[in-house]
């Protein structure tokens, strides 16, 4: 028996899944923390769909790496190279479409990023032994009618607990939490689009709709998705980890599959926790809903509640005071923190370094170290963030965030996860 450690590897050793396996469902390499940070910054690229758009010697220079040494990283850590991940990430996005979907196959070929139906063609019947024609006519379940994609993840998750987070901090107009599902407005290919996520009743995955994005979002939807949920972690490695400190061992406990609950856009999070300093949560919803309402664009083709998307970078950058309401300081960092979006300045996209990144927003007056682990723990995705100086955190444990964070260092590399069961456990015990 041989272990790989991705499906790529597994393909450029001459293997190929059964027609039962589903290694395209498995939870992306990108969520392990045990691989550096470059390789998890490339492989959320790679997932985004960057390769299909642009040549490894731009994902390399996107990393700040060479060409050759990022080669050597991936080989090193996932058996393949960037060009092989890609290529397995193109096969399995496709057959998702097939297998869910009544899409035309050009419209499946564009979407998972081929650049021709010949390309397509060959490695679905390489990578899955049939043509994308007879992958169709073997699927065990009906198409959905909406572009519905089942999103896999690793059991269990805590989808109450994600749920009423979000719902705590959802903005008016921009995000809604009903029935059981976020839903929320977003801009894929250029055009306004509303996403809806919720659990699968039945099986270990979230149900992603998609209504509106334009051709070739499908890639960037999910991923994006995926980020919001945590649907890629690893319960079973963060719990074997917490699980071991009574700080949080009876939360681990009371609630298996505790996410860290993302966002859909980290730019967006982060002018969101940054109206949220030094007040309720309520009051920051409040401001972030009268900034989307006052700077926000309309949606063309509004569902409900849901009528606004959240304002772009250069929008809040270019914005008069009247538009910001709010403490001059305040004004002032949203400002600065916008602008640095805004002309690159200050990356918060998915290959975004998170060290890098939080030593950014630092630099922005008015944004200190509570608010940058924040971003860092939930727009980056960064599984070892941890907010020391959160006041609700320095209450659990006792002590100032020097303390704290001495206290928390056995946690790593899943301190984030850590954070969110000390906020659940004052939360349950209120």
């Amino acid at each position: 028996m041989r272990f790989l450690p991705s499906a790529a590897a597994a393909e450029r050793a001459g293997l190929r899944a059964c027609r039962r396996c589903r290694p395209e469902t498995a939870p992306p390499p990108s969520a392990a923390a045990e691989h550096p940070a470059v390789t998890r910054r490339a492989l959320r690229l790679i997932e985004a769909g960057y390769l299909d758009r642009n040549p490894v010697a731009g994902l390399a220079a996107e990393l700040h790496v060479s060409e050759r040494q990022l080669r050597r990283i991936l080989a090193d850590h996932l058996g393949a190279g960037p060009a092989e991940l890609a290529r397995t990430r193109r096969a399995g996005l496709a057959r998702m479409l097939i297998d869910q979907t009544d899409l035309p196959m050009a419209r499946v070929a564009a979407e998972a990023g081929y650049r021709s139906i010949r390309r397509f063609n060959d490695e679905i019947r390489a990578g899955f032994g049939v043509t994308p024609t007879q992958l169709r006519r073997r699927r065990t379940a009906p198409a959905d009618a909406a572009l519905v994609l089942r999103l896999a993840y690793r059991p269990p998750l805590d989808w109450a607990h994600l749920l009423a987070f979000l719902a705590a901090r959802a903005i008016p107009g921009v995000e809604t939490v009903t029935g059981g599902a976020y839903a929320r407005t977003a801009r894929l290919g250029g055009r306004p689009a509303i996403i809806e996520l919720r659990p699968d009743p039945d099986h270990p995955r979230a149900l992603l709709t998609i209504r509106g994005a334009g051709v070739g979002t499908v890639a960037e939807a999910a991923a994006r998705a995926r980020r919001l949920a945590d649907l890629d972690a690893d319960p079973m490695a963060v719990e074997a980890v917490l699980a071991a400190d009574p700080a949080v061992a009876a939360s681990v406990s009371a609630h298996p599959g505790l996410r860290v609950p993302g966002a859909w856009d980290p730019f967006e999070l982060a002018v969101r926790a940054v109206l949220g300093q030094q007040v309720s949560v309520a009051a920051a919803t409040t401001a972030a809903a009268r900034l989307a309402a006052l700077l926000g664009e309309p949606l063309p083709d509004a569902r409900g509640a849901l009528t606004t998307l959240f304002p772009t970078p250069d929008a809040i950058a270019d914005a008069p005071d009247a538009a910001l309401a709010m403490p001059a300081g305040r004004r002032r960092a949203v400002r600065a923190l916008a602008g640095a979006v805004a002309a690159g300045d200050l990356d918060l996209g998915p290959a975004a370094d998170p060290e890098a990144a939080r030593e950014g927003l630092l630099r922005i007056p008015g944004i200190g170290p509570w608010t940058a682990d924040y971003i860092a723990m939930r727009g980056l995705r960064d599984p070892d963030a941890f907010p020391a100086g959160d006041l609700v955190i320095r209450r659990v444990l006792g002590g100032d965030a020097a303390a704290v964070r001495r206290r928390a260092a056995p946690w790593a590399p899943w301190r984030a996860y850590g954070a969110v069961h000390l906020w659940n456990t004052a939360l349950e015990a209120r």
